[in-house]
C-alpha cells in the first residue's frame, strides 16, 4: 500500500515529467538510426522514471550470468560523453532540492538511482522487487 501511494505521488509531483522527457529522448534516439542502441535503454528508464517505488535497477554484473561485454561499455562511454553526465546532474539537483524538504528523502533516493542510471544506461535492468 505504501509503494502504491508512494508511485501515486511521484507520479504526481513529476514522474509523468520524467517518464515523458525518456519517451520523448528515446523516440528522437530511434529517428537519428545512429541512436538505436540507446533507445531500449531511454524506454526502460521512462517506465522506471513513471512508476518506481517497489521497482529496483539489476546492474550489469549483479545477475549471474550478466554482462554487457566490449560493445556495451563503448556504448556506455558514448551515452556518457554525449547525455549521460548532464542528464544525471539534472537529477542530481532534484534530489538535492528533495532531501532538503525531509519528506521528500524517499524522492530523492530515488531520483539519486536515475542519476545513477543515466551515466551508463546499456546492459542495466528494471525488475519487481520481491
Amino acid at each position: 500500500m505504501i509503494r502504491l501511494i508512494l508511485n501515486i505521488l511521484w507520479f504526481i509531483f513529476g514522474g509523468w515529467i520524467s517518464g515523458l522527457l525518456w519517451l520523448l529522448g528515446g523516440a528522437i534516439l530511434a529517428l537519428t538510426l545512429v541512436g538505436l542502441p540507446w533507445t531500449r535503454a531511454a524506454w526502460r528508464i521512462a517506465s522506471y522514471s513513471f512508476w518506481p517505488f517497489g521497482r529496483e535497477v539489476v546492474w550489469p554484473g549483479e545477475a549471474e550470468g550478466q554482462g554487457i561485454g566490449c560493445f556495451g561499455i563503448g556504448l556506455n562511454v558514448i551515452w556518457f560523453i554525449f547525455a549521460g553526465w548532464y542528464i544525471a546532474l539534472s537529477h542530481l539537483l532534484i534530489a538535492i532540492v528533495e532531501f532538503i524538504s525531509i519528506i521528500g528523502i524517499p524522492f530523492a533516493l530515488k531520483d539519486l538511482e536515475l542519476a545513477k542510471l543515466a551515466l551508463a544506461p546499456v546492459g542495466a535492468t528494471i525488475r519487481d522487487k520481491p
